[in-house]
């Protein structure tokens, strides 16, 4: 799912798995890191990362943080993307979260729509420096 859309396609790569093996091995020896899979029985058909990351501003407020967030294109549209966002928030909140956010590429207006909707609002602007 990683490579299967415009952006993914050109930075993933199943020809070497080592280094998605070594950031599974990493996200999952750390507790403030959740890798959510779902699964219809067949495979995979959505993900996210959820790190929650302690902080001091909002008054020593932690926030989950989405990222990675994908959804196979047999299962867009069927609420499946709406049920993950909503576990991801409520397990942030659940773990005593102030704030949820996440970015997404500019280019993605569908995606920007469907965070909208469920409330999240565009209030920053993001920046990346490619290392």
């Amino acid at each position: 799912m990683l490579a299967d859309d415009q952006l993914g396609a050109t930075r993933e790569s199943t020809d070497d798995l080592g280094p998605y093996l070594r950031a599974f091995a990493d996200l999952d020896g750390d507790p403030n890191q959740l890798l959510m899979v779902a699964d219809d029985g067949t495979g995979a058909v959505g993900t996210f990362q959820l790190t929650i990351i302690p902080g001091l501003s909002h008054q020593g407020a932690s926030r989950g943080l989405i990222e990675g967030v994908r959804v196979a294109g047999s299962q867009r549209g069927t609420g499946l993307g709406t049920l993950l966002m909503q576990w991801a928030i409520e397990e942030s909140r659940r773990r005593g979260c102030r704030i949820v956010q996440l970015t997404s590429n500019s280019s993605r207006a569908d995606a920007h729509r469907f965070y909208e909707r469920l409330g999240f609002a565009g209030t920053h602007t993001g920046f990346k420096l490619v290392l």
